[in-house]
């Protein structure tokens, strides 16, 4: 095989780079990077940095994952780069005030944890683990001076975070300046030839490529892409905010939950989650507005592709499966939790579902119960003060919500 038939023609790796993208800087570039490298056979640098500030990424995190594995679909060498030593610093991006850097302990713990979920989307044996400590611990005090004199603080001071900081009178700290200057040498130390990030991190990627021309590189060009929103359809996703899927969950429940997002927000998760062509996503998003094609089977291609993808086809068809039983068939899943309960007299269903933590109050299931989301042995219980019979042995079968459910067992 020649070089130039080693690698995909230019226009068919960008069609699949560019899906869902939110910039490329610049496209004429990496045209240009693409073209060079099937003339040569050498793959180009794909660079992603994740700082392991937190144990667990959620299905937000993947959005940049998934890009950094087109790369590596096309023959490239995907670079995932823990940012063990920027981990310490902190990262100011999208931060109103400056936050406490983790120890060494805590950023090696979190990294850990990200390895084994990264590997569910690239392939472990193709892709090149680094740690920029390995280069950036090193580093003497004269190599820092060297490199923060290649930058000017007035631009820095452009970024938008530091911008309002500054007119909120919120305090700045020096090393927060030095993070962006941190992840630039770390595209020049893997002579990156494209680093991927979020939208959110643009001008740390645009610092790259000035840094990496100050060190004699060509510079990388930087694609971003889209935030995904949460589950809440408005901010992005985020694990404060309760917005969240977790890659780690039961596949039951991510599916459950995937099924709850709105029908608009389904075609942003295809999107940014999926594989799937742009004509074929315009082709079901037009067969839903016409209605040749009902939302929730939509949706459930959508759920079933993204479980696929983390835990295999199997996995995805029984949570397929298990959905349509429970929820659309109506029929309680297999293994619902039993709790047993003494005999007693009777109580109020609202005050046992918050006994049973099904409920987080008892105004929270008086709510529940009014809204029809409340069944008992299959029927829709609508009275906030229906009494259940306690007193002779039994059993009972309780939903809350679309998929809390608990087998009562009276002895």
């Amino acid at each position: 095989m020649s070089a130039q038939t080693a690698f995909r023609s230019a226009d068919e790796q960008l069609a699949t780079l560019r899906k869902g993208a939110a910039e490329i800087i610049r496209e004429e570039e990496l045209r240009a990077k693409i073209e060079r490298s099937r003339t040569s056979g050498k793959p180009l640098r794909v660079k992603l940095g994740v700082d392991p500030t937190a144990p667990d990424l959620h299905l937000g995190h993947t959005v940049v994952l998934r890009k950094l594995k087109h790369f590596q679909d096309q023959g490239h060498t995907a670079i995932f780069l823990v940012g063990d030593f920027t981990a310490m610093v902190g990262d100011p991006t999208g931060q109103s005030e400056t936050r406490p850097p983790l120890t060494r302990e805590q950023v090696r713990a979190n990294a850990q944890t990200y390895l084994e979920q990264v590997y569910k989307i690239l392939d472990r044996d193709r892709t090149e683990v680094r740690y920029n400590s390995e280069w950036l611990g090193p580093l003497t005090g004269h190599d820092m001076i060297r490199l923060c004199a290649h930058y000017r603080l007035a631009r820095m001071l452009e970024r938008e975070d530091f911008r309002t900081r500054l007119a909120g009178n919120q305090p700045i700290s020096v090393h927060e300046l030095l993070y962006p200057l941190l992840q630039a040498y770390d595209s020049v130390s893997l002579k990156a030839d494209v680093e991927l990030g979020a939208t959110e991190q643009k001008f740390n990627l645009l610092i790259g490529r000035d840094i990496q021309r100050e060190y004699g590189q060509e510079s990388q060009v930087a694609l971003t892409m889209p935030i995904l929103v949460g589950t809440d359809g408005v901010r992005k996703m985020s694990k404060s905010l309760g917005n969240y899927f977790d890659n780690n969950e039961a596949t039951a429940e991510m599916f459950g939950k995937l099924m709850s997002i709105s029908d608009d927000l389904m075609w942003s998760y295809y999107e940014l989650l999926t594989d799937f062509a742009p004509p074929v996503i315009v082709r079901l998003r037009e067969e839903v507005r016409t209605g040749v094609l009902h939302p929730m089977e939509a949706k459930m291609q959508l759920a079933h592709n993204i479980i696929a993808g983390f835990h295999g086809e199997n996995a995805a068809q029984q949570a397929r499966d298990e959905f349509r039983r429970v929820f659309r068939d109506r029929q309680s899943p297999d293994d619902v939790p039993a709790h047993k309960l003494p005999r007693s007299a009777s109580k109020r269903l609202s005050t046992l579902m918050v006994e049973m933590a099904l409920a987080p109050s008892r105004s929270e299931a008086e709510r529940l119960i009014k809204q029809g989301g409340v069944e008992v042995n299959g029927e829709r219980a609508s009275d906030v003060k229906r009494e259940l019979d306690l007193s002779t042995p039994g059993e009972f079968l309780l939903r809350a919500g679309k998929r809390k459910f608990l087998r009562i067992v009276i002895d």
